[in-house]
C-alpha cells in the first residue's frame, strides 16, 4: 500500500490524502477526555426520566402522580394535565428540509392521546437519576384503549403505493415485466421477508438542556446539528439564533439520530418547566421505544432469462410500514433500477400504516434489505441456468443506466468482482450445493453486489490562516466515530500546503458555519467541496496580499502558477511562506469562506440528476461453515471490494467498510426487533436479547477499494459509510445456499430454518 501512496502523491500532488492517518479525536475517546451529551456539568443540574405508555392506541383517561412526587428529590412530574405547550411538529416539506427532522407528528404531553405502546407519557424530574426513574415507576396511568393494528403481516394486504416525490420515486417501468417474465424461457419468482431492525450505537440517546431565559444550550448525540437547531426553535417559539446545539462526540448514530425524538423534546420541556438545567440518558429499553428502527419488509423479485442468462424481465416489488404518526418510506427497490440490463423492468414500493413508533433511516435505508432479496435471486436464477453467479452478473452488466439511458459519472463493477474472485480464491468453489466440506462443517461460498448512489448536500465552511502558519477550518459537520475531522484535515492540508499538525478542525457546534446532516455518506463529499473552494479564496487573498509589498518574490507571479507547499505559495524555487507574508504585511490572520446556497444547490443537483446516475458498487464475497447436524452458521471468511471513488483517509475508510460488512453480517444472521402481535409492545429491547454480533461471530473481514476517483464530485470521492453493508446480507444467504442448497427468503437466517427436515 506505501507504493499506492506514493503514486497518489506523484500523479494528484496529494500528500496526505489517500493515507491512513490516525483519527484527530482518537485519544480523547480511548482516554476519557472526550465528554459525550450526558457528561456535561451544570450547577443545579436536575435529572429526568420517562413514563411509557402501555398500550398501542387509546386515551389516557386517568393520572395518578401522589407516589411519585413523594420520593424524595423529586422536583416536578410532568403530564398532559400541567407540562407547558410546545408548538406542534411542522407539516413534512421537501421546500424546508429541516422538516423532514420531525421523528413523529406527536406534540408530546399537549395530548391524552396516545399512539403506540411505549409512547413518553409522562417526565419525572428529580435531583438523582435514581430517584428520577424510581418516580417514573410509580406514575399510574388509567386508558381507555382503542382498536390498533400493529400485526404487519396481518396488515399487509392493506398496503397502498407508495406515493413518489423528487428525491424517493415510488416505483418506476420499462416494457411489460410481467409478460416478458411469462415468456422466458428460464425464470425465478420469490418472495422474501426481512424483519424489523434497532440501531444500537454505543451511546444510547441523551441530551443535556439549559435555559438562560429565552436562550437555549442543548448538549445532544445528533447526526445533525442543523435540523435539530430549527426543530427546537420551531417547537419552542424561539429564535434561531438564540439557540446552541453542541455535539463534539457522538458515540454512533446509522441513522437512529437523525431525527428528532421524544427524548430530546422532553428534557429541553423539562428545563424549561422547572427553570433547571436537566439531563435526560434514556436506558436501552427507553431507545427502543422512542427511537424509530428500520421498517420490515415483505418484496417479490421475479427475474426471466435467456438460456444464455440475458435478463428479459426484472420485477421488484416491495410493502413497507410506517407509523400512524410518521415515517420515512425505505427505498427498497431503489438498486433494482440501476444493477441489470433487463428488457424490462417493473419496481413498486407499497407502504401500510401501522399503530407503531415510526420507522426512520438505519443504514443504507432501502438498499440494505432491497439487495438482499435482489442479489439473493440474482444468485437463484444463476442455479437455475447453471452459470457462475459472477458471470450471470457480468453478462448483465449495464453500460448506461436501465431504466433511462443516462450515463454512469463512474462505474468500476466488473473492476471490483474481477479483483475480489482473485483474491477470493473463487476458481477453487465447486459450483455444486453441499459438495464442499472440511469435517462435519459444510462449505459454501457466495457473492453479492454492493450499491449505494451518492448525495451531496450545501455546506459553509470556513478556513482562517494565521500569521504562525496554522490553520483552523471551520464546520458545523458532526463527528460520530467515522473520521469526519480527519479526513477534512487531511485535505486541508494538502490545499493549502501545510503540514497536517498544523491543522486545527473545529466542528460539532451549531456556532460554526453550517454543514449538511451526517447521513447518506454524504457529508463528506458536501463539506469537501466548499472546503477546496474557501482554500482557493484564501490563497488568492495570501497573494493578493503578498504583491502588494515590493519586497515580495510573487511579486509578477499569477496565482495559476503558484504552488501550495512547505507552508506557502511557491514557484520552482521562487516563493515564501505564508508566515512571512502575513508578518510582513502586519496581519494576524486571513479568512475565507464558501458554500453552497440551496438554490445553487437545487439548479446543480437537478442538473446532474439529467444527466449522470451516481453511485457506490462494489462486490461482496462470503465463505460460511455450516454444522451439518445443527444447522450452526459460522461466517469463516469474507472480501468486500469496493469503488467508492477518491479515499480520503485509508484507515477511517477500512473502518467504514468494515463496520458496514459487520452490520450486514448481523442483519443476516442474528438481528430481529421482536413485537408483540397482541399488545404491539417490544418484546426483546436490549442487547441481551436482540443480538447483534460480536467479536465471537465476525472472522477477519478483508476490505480493498479501487481508489479510482469520480470526476463529477468532490476530489472524486463517493462516498463509503453505507454502500458495504449493502448485498452483505444476500452474499451470506448465497453463501449458505451453496453450502446447504437451502434458499433462505426469510431472515435472519436462524438454526431452526436449516435443520434437516
Amino acid at each position: 500500500m506505501t507504493t499506492k501512496y506514493a503514486e497518489t502523491e506523484q500523479q494528484t500532488g496529494a500528500k496526505y490524502v489517500g493515507r491512513p492517518v490516525d483519527r484527530l479525536d482518537g485519544r480523547a475517546k480511548t482516554t476519557g477526555e472526550a465528554r459525550f451529551a450526558a457528561e456535561h456539568r451544570y450547577p443545579g443540574l436536575a435529572h429526568a426520566a420517562l413514563v411509557h405508555a402501555t398500550i398501542a392506541r387509546g386515551r389516557i383517561t386517568g393520572v395518578d402522580t401522589e407516589a411519585a412526587r413523594a420520593v424524595p428529590g423529586v422536583i416536578e412530574v410532568l403530564t398532559h394535565e400541567n407540562a407547558p405547550a410546545m408548538k406542534p411538529a411542522p407539516a413534512v416539506s421537501l421546500l424546508n428540509l429541516s422538516s423532514l427532522a420531525s421523528g413523529t407528528s406527536v406534540n408530546y404531553l399537549a395530548t391524552d392521546e396516545v399512539h403506540w405502546n411505549g409512547q413518553p407519557v409522562a417526565v419525572t424530574v428529580a435531583e438523582t437519576p435514581e430517584a428520577a426513574r424510581h418516580a417514573a415507576s410509580l406514575v399510574r396511568l388509567t386508558y381507555e384503549e382503542l382498536p390498533a393494528a400493529v400485526d404487519f403481516a396481518a396488515e399487509e394486504p392493506n398496503a397502498a403505493p407508495q406515493k413518489g416525490n423528487a428525491l424517493q420515486p415510488g416505483g418506476a417501468a420499462k416494457g411489460d415485466a410481467e409478460a416478458a417474465l411469462a415468456a422466458a424461457p428460464v425464470s425465478v419468482d420469490l418472495r422474501f421477508t426481512t424483519p424489523p431492525y434497532h440501531h444500537n450505537a454505543i451511546e444510547p440517546h441523551a441530551t443535556t438542556a439549559v435555559w438562560d431565559g429565552d436562550r437555549l444550550t442543548v448538549h445532544e448525540g445528533t447526526q445533525s446539528i442543523a435540523w435539530l437547531r430549527k426543530h427546537l426553535a420551531l417547537r419552542f417559539g424561539v429564535p434561531e439564533q438564540g439557540i446552541r446545539v453542541l455535539a463534539p462526540f457522538v458515540g454512533g448514530g446509522f441513522g437512529g439520530k437523525g431525527s428528532v425524538w421524544a427524548g430530546t423534546l422532553l428534557t429541553v420541556l423539562a428545563a424549561r418547566a422547572t427553570a433547571r438545567p436537566v439531563r435526560l440518558a434514556l436506558t436501552r429499553e427507553g431507545v427502543y421505544h422512542t427511537v424509530g428502527g428500520r421498517t420490515p419488509s415483505t418484496q417479490r423479485v421475479a427475474l426471466g432469462a435467456d438460456a444464455d442468462g440475458r435478463m428479459s424481465a426484472l420485477i421488484h416489488t416491495s410493502v413497507a410500514r410506517t407509523g400512524r404518526i410518521g415515517g420515512n418510506p425505505e427505498q427498497i427497490t431503489s438498486a433494482s433500477g440501476h444493477l441489470y440490463d433487463a428488457r424490462n423492468i417493473l419496481l413498486r414500493q407499497s407502504l401500510v400504516q401501522l399503530d407503531l413508533l415510526a420507522n426512520t433511516a438505519m443504514r443504507a435505508p432501502g438498499e440494505s434489505i432491497g439487495t438482499f432479496a435482489l442479489e439473493s435471486a440474482v444468485d437463484e436464477l444463476a442455479c437455475e441456468l447453471g452459470i457462475d453467479p459472477i458471470e450471470l452478473r457480468m453478462r448483465n452488466e449495464p453500460a448506461r443506466n436501465p431504466l433511462d439511458g443516462k450515463r454512469f459519472a463512474h462505474r468500476m463493477l466488473r473492476e471490483t468482482y474481477a479483483v475480489g474472485a482473485e483474491r477470493f480464491g473463487w476458481r477453487e468453489r465447486d459450483p455444486r450445493p453441499g459438495s464442499m466440506r472440511d469435517g462435519r462443517w459444510l462449505v459454501g461460498m457466495g457473492v453479492a453486489t454492493a450499491y449505494h448512489p451518492s448525495w451531496q448536500m450545501p455546506a459553509d465552511v470556513t478556513v482562517r490562516l494565521g500569521a504562525d502558519g496554522g490553520l483552523v477550518v471551520r464546520c458545523a459537520m458532526q463527528e460520530m466515530g467515522m473520521g469526519a475531522a480527519t479526513a477534512q484535515a487531511q485535505i486541508a492540508a494538502d490545499e493549502m500546503g501545510v503540514p497536517l499538525e498544523s491543522v486545527r478542525v473545529e466542528y460539532g457546534d451549531s456556532e460554526l458555519p453550517t454543514a449538511p446532516g451526517a447521513g447518506g455518506s454524504m457529508q463528506t463529499a458536501s463539506v469537501a467541496a466548499s472546503l477546496v473552494e474557501a482554500t482557493r479564496k484564501l490563497k488568492q487573498s495570501v497573494h493578493a496580499l503578498a504583491r502588494r509589498s515590493p519586497a515580495s518574490p510573487l511579486r509578477g507571479l499569477r496565482p495559476a502558477d503558484l504552488e501550495a507547499r512547505d507552508g506557502g505559495l511557491y514557484q520552482g524555487g521562487r516563493g515564501e511562506t505564508y508566515a512571512e507574508i502575513l508578518t510582513r504585511a502586519g496581519r494576524g490572520h486571513l479568512e475565507a469562506s464558501a458554500g453552497t446556497g440551496m438554490i445553487r444547490f437545487l439548479a446543480k443537483t437537478l442538473r446532474d440528476r439529467r444527466r449522470w446516475v451516481k453511485a457506490a458498487c462494489g462486490a461482496q464475497f462470503c465463505e460460511v461453515r455450516v454444522d451439518r447436524d445443527t444447522g450452526e452458521v459460522r461466517v469463516s471468511r469474507w472480501l468486500g471490494v469496493f469503488d467508492v471513488g477518491r479515499v480520503i483517509n485509508a484507515k477511517t475508510a477500512a473502518g467504514q467498510l468494515r463496520g458496514g460488512i459487520v452490520m450486514g453480517i448481523g442483519m443476516a444472521l442474528s438481528e430481529e426487533t421482536l413485537i408483540d402481535h397482541r399488545t404491539g409492545r417490544i418484546v426483546n429491547p436490549s442487547l441481551a436479547e436482540y443480538h447483534v454480533p460480536v467479536h465471537a461471530d465476525i472472522p477477519r473481514i478483508d476490505v480493498h477499494y479501487l481508489d479510482e476517483p469520480d470526476p463529477t464530485m468532490p476530489l472524486g470521492l463517493i462516498g463509503v459509510g453505507e454502500v458495504s453493508i449493502t448485498g452483505a446480507a444476500a452474499a451470506v444467504a448465497n453463501a449458505v445456499r451453496h453450502a446447504t442448497g437451502r434458499r433462505i427468503l426469510d431472515l435472519p437466517i436462524t438454526l431452526d430454518k436449516l435443520l434437516p427436515d
